[in-house]
């Protein structure tokens, strides 16, 4: 059986590309993005009573995959990358059908030079990812305390992240024109460790990702047993426009 379905909006990220975004959503609070409802979905009474829910379930489209094929069993990088899975156990973006699910925090629904965007944050989602439909997170259901993953037990372990006056100095600047907390941000993106987890890190590699309209780059340096990243600098990689 087959089935086409309509993509009824378009998410407008902080990230553009996939290298970096968290592997889940809610990991990265500050991540935020926007949803553009398209036509003939942008009909503002279709979100009525949505402004009464604090989080909502997204249905999307990986659209960015590069492999069209699936695989019965995958590598997760949660499990070090050597380690193969069922795919129906796992959430990679490579299945039967390319389909994401993910709960994200609304901050507001807004009506804006006739477009309606929903506002959130906590988002794992690349620029530009379709999106199917939206449903309202139901705490009483929804939540399960007493859920269990044996191969994913906990959150992370975050690892420490640092950077310079110089790039300090940037991301003050950079809050006071955008209003975005760019310093928490980029902490908030980085102590979850982006780089494959199979891969181990070299002292002398600078690792990069496009974020927002600038180019993040970073190393990792040896701390006791484990490692810490230093962000060595921030680029602005499109010109902020001015009035």
């Amino acid at each position: 059986m087959h089935f086409t379905f309509p993509a009824i909006g378009i998410i407008h990220s902080c990230f553009k590309e996939k290298f970096g975004i968290p592997r889940q959503p809610g990991l990265a609070p500050l991540a935020r993005a926007q949803l553009e409802l398209l036509a003939p979905y942008n009909d503002p009474a279709a979100m009525a009573g949505l402004e009464g829910c604090s989080h909502i379930w997204l249905q999307f489209v990986f659209h960015a995959n590069s492999r069209e094929t699936w695989k019965p069993t995958v590598k997760p990088p949660r499990l070090g990358g050597n380690k193969s899975l069922g795919v129906f156990a796992t959430r990679s973006p490579i299945r039967p059908a390319p389909i994401g699910l993910s709960v994200v925090k609304l901050e507001k629904i807004e009506l804006c030079y006739g477009k309606l965007l929903l506002h959130i944050s906590g988002v794992d989602l690349l620029d530009g990812t379709p999106v199917l439909d939206i449903k309202p997170y139901v705490p009483y259901v929804d939540s399960v305390p007493d859920a269990v993953n044996t191969f994913a037990p906990a959150a992370p372990v975050f690892i420490p992240v640092s950077m310079g006056a110089r790039l300090l100095g940037f991301c003050t600047d950079y809050r006071q024109k955008t209003n975005v907390d760019l310093a928490g941000l980029i902490t908030q993106l980085l102590q979850q460790d982006p780089r494959p987890q199979y891969q181990t890190p070299s002292v002398e590699r600078i690792y990069g990702m496009k974020l927002l309209d600038l180019d993040l780059r970073w190393r990792y340096e040896a701390a006791g047993e484990g490692y810490q990243i230093f962000v060595v600098d921030i680029v602005q990689s499109i010109p902020q426009a001015t009035d």
